[in-house]
């Protein structure tokens, strides 16, 4: 019986697995039970807790939730911004206002060839303080408008005509060549392009305004040049315009009519370039700077590449 009772025991045990899930799992090495993809999915997904996320620097976290950027918290100090520095131009205006004002007063006589000048009186006059004045000065030094004269100031530099007449033979060694080579290069609608510029020198000459004139005149001039594409060149060119336009020793007093047949010299040398005809572009441009531009007397030196062919 106890046999028998035995055997019927052995009957009831459940039948072991066969194959692989039979196996049982080593120790330490974590496997993927067998089951459905909705059971295997939820294995490999790793809970809410672990997963890793994105956060900005910044405090530690105490169980609140941490503010959003750009959110203002009450009694948290904003972050510092560094202060913008102020612009410094205001000075560098300044003088350049005081050079312009200093040049149209060359150009128009009211410094007189051969007058010192102090940087603090002329500083009252325009109601800044002198070192504006001082440094446009220097800067007109450089350019041979003014002389410095040691504990007393600036002298306009007093210029013969023979000292013109040289500066305008240099423009036409340089200029007359270049002017040549655009006249056979540029065409005419860029010569049109500068029309109102002419137009501009013509209306300063009508109200005989020499200081505008010499402006709107070295606008002209740098405009032509300037389609030569030398930035060198014109540089130089303006530089030697300028000089050519500070007054003489004791200049006669400008005619109306000479300044206005200056002026008009822009257009006759437009029309010249669009029309290539190169032998009137030549003597134009010699006419005009023997002139001097409108500013002084017609005049020439002996033998010098100003005189008529």
């Amino acid at each position: 019986m106890e046999q028998g009772a035995a055997r019927e025991r052995a009957t009831d045990r459940p039948s072991p697995p066969s194959g692989d899930s039979a196996r049982v799992p080593e120790q330490g090495r974590a496997r993927t039970p067998a089951a459905g993809p909705a059971a295997r999915a939820a294995y490999t997904r790793p809970a809410e807790d672990s997963r890793p996320t994105a956060r900005t620097p910044g405090p530690a976290r105490t169980g609140a939730a941490a503010p959003a950027r750009g959110e203002h918290t009450h009694g948290e100090d904003p972050v510092p911004r560094p202060p913008v520095p102020a612009p410094r131009v205001v000075r560098h205006s300044v003088r350049g206002q005081i050079l312009d004002a200093l040049r149209t007063a060359l150009v128009g006589g009211e410094l007189v060839p051969g007058e010192v000048y102090s940087a603090p009186a002329l500083g009252e006059r325009f109601g800044v303080s002198a070192t504006p004045v001082r440094e446009a000065m220097q800067r007109l030094a450089v350019e041979g408008a003014v002389e410095v004269v040691p504990n007393r100031g600036f002298r306009v530099t007093e210029r013969t005509p023979r000292e013109l007449a040289e500066l305008a033979e240099v423009r036409a060694l340089i200029e007359v060549p270049v002017m040549l080579r655009l006249a056979r290069t540029v065409p005419a609608a860029r010569w049109s392009e500068l029309r109102p510029l002419a137009e501009a020198t013509a209306a300063a000459a009508a109200r005989g305004d020499r200081a505008h004139y010499a402006e709107t005149d070295r606008a002209f001039h740098r405009a032509v040049l300037s389609l030569a594409g030398n930035e060198q060149l014109l540089a130089v060119a303006d530089d030697l315009h300028r000089r050519s336009q500070w007054p003489l020793i004791s200049a006669p007093v400008l005619r109306h009519g000479d300044l206005v047949a200056d002026a008009a010299e822009h257009t006759a040398l437009l029309d010249a370039l669009v029309a290539q005809d190169l032998t009137v572009v030549r003597s134009l441009v010699r006419e005009h700077f023997a002139g001097s531009d409108g500013l002084t007397p017609p005049r020439a030196t002996s033998g010098s590449f100003l005189d008529p062919a």
